[in-house]
């Protein structure tokens, strides 16, 4: 069958893409296929990501906060975001949301199948999945299919295991969110937690890593009840909900359009949309989708071109995972200098990609100028 779009994966970013289509008056009719191999129907993901303004998400914004610290063993600091708030969206609520607005178009159709391959014939694209084969005149894709190779040598993993827990007595003040603490052993790479209290009593504490390969699963359960015990004070708990994931921090290029095809359009992760020095992705694919939609309006091919400002982002992210992956500096070392010495709105602007030229030369101006330098060169190959 033929399609107007196609969008494999229906995760964050095939559904954001959606979402917004349909929400577009001119868009809205066109015939649209999504394929995944099962329903969307768990809380698998929590998104946090900070903007200034209220999002296209804002009703399904879980928790948001305007304070957040930051800790490590010689430093530690509690301050206010400026016009920024860090948001938490859960998977399940953007899920329902976007999947029960679309059934209102009887021009979508979901279809669960596994996606073996796809490719163009004669200026089409198509999808090939094990139980039929689909064309359209774009398809989206959110797949790993043309993910590149990610190896040591050229990436780290971001790893993290996250409970939310209940206490019986309240013990959270949920007006500050715990962006990192770093208080903890680094021998398996850069190591931290975040604790974000949606209650006075409810939180989602993570344990994250930076590395170049995972740990036991047993070893995730038990740092985080050792954090939970020693460092919260917390005896007695209910484990609600779990969650693990894995996001590559990645030199490794990313092609926005696989088979240089323009009408194959990489999105998320698959596109390079994962920030590679923080693993941050929710607002950068919020950022493409509404590109995306904009030129599929105006008639124009669907990736914007990288923009200069985008050019020098992508410079500074390989140049400080670079840093990272060549064990130069660490984590916590970056991190701590950063947050030790610039106010945190003007770090979130810099990791959102939202940051002037001057602050950005501050930024640079609080690290080690000769490693900088020396990998700012090595990126630039």
């Amino acid at each position: 069958m033929n399609y107007d779009y196609i969008i494999t994966g229906s995760g964050c970013a095939g559904l954001s893409l959606l979402y917004r289509i349909l929400k577009d008056p001119e868009l809205r009719r066109k015939s649209i296929l999504v394929i995944d191999k099962s329903p969307k129907n768990t809380n698998d993901r929590t998104w946090c990501f900070w903007e200034k303004e209220q999002g296209l998400f804002e009703e399904v914004v879980f928790h948001q906060w305007k304070k957040l610290e930051f800790l490590s063993d010689d430093f530690s600091e509690t301050s206010g975001l400026g016009d920024y708030s860090y948001k938490m969206i859960r998977s399940i609520d953007f899920y329902r949301l976007v999947l029960s607005f679309a059934e209102k178009f009887k021009n979508v159709t979901f279809k669960y199948e596994d996606v073996l391959k796809i490719s163009s014939e004669k200026n089409y694209p198509f999808v090939e999945t094990d139980k039929g084969t689909y064309t359209a005149e774009f398809v989206f894709n959110s797949t790993g299919l043309f993910n590149p190779d990610i190896n040591t040598e050229n990436s780290l993993l971001q790893h993290f295991e996250g409970w939310v827990i209940k206490t019986e007595q309240p013990v959270f003040d949920q007006e500050v969110g715990t962006l990192m603490d770093f208080r903890l052993s680094q021998k398996n790479g850069t190591t931290f937690m975040y604790v974000l209290p949606t209650s006075s009593n409810q939180a989602l504490i993570e344990y994250t890593l930076f590395s170049e390969k995972l740990l036991e699963k047993s070893e995730y359960k038990l740092e985080l009840e050792n954090y939970i015990k020693d460092y919260l004070k917390i005896d007695s708990y209910e484990l609600l909900e779990k969650e693990f994931g894995v996001i590559p921090m990645s030199l490794a290029s990313f092609s926005r359009h696989p088979k240089a095809d323009k009408r194959i359009v990489n999105l998320g992760t698959a596109g390079g949309f994962t920030k590679a020095s923080s693993g941050y992705t929710f607002q950068f694919i919020q950022k493409n989708t509404a590109e995306i939609v904009e030129n599929l309006r105006k008639g124009r091919a669907p990736h914007p071109k990288v923009s200069f400002h985008e050019k020098l982002y992508q410079l500074y992210d390989r140049t400080l995972l670079d840093v990272m992956i060549s064990g130069k500096l660490d984590g916590k070392f970056i991190f701590a200098t950063m947050f030790k010495k610039l106010p945190f709105e003007s770090i979130l602007a810099f990791l959102g990609n939202e940051s002037s030229f001057v602050l950005d030369l501050k930024i640079m101006n609080t690290m080690p100028a000769l490693t900088f330098m020396k990998a700012g060169i090595r990126s630039l190959k």
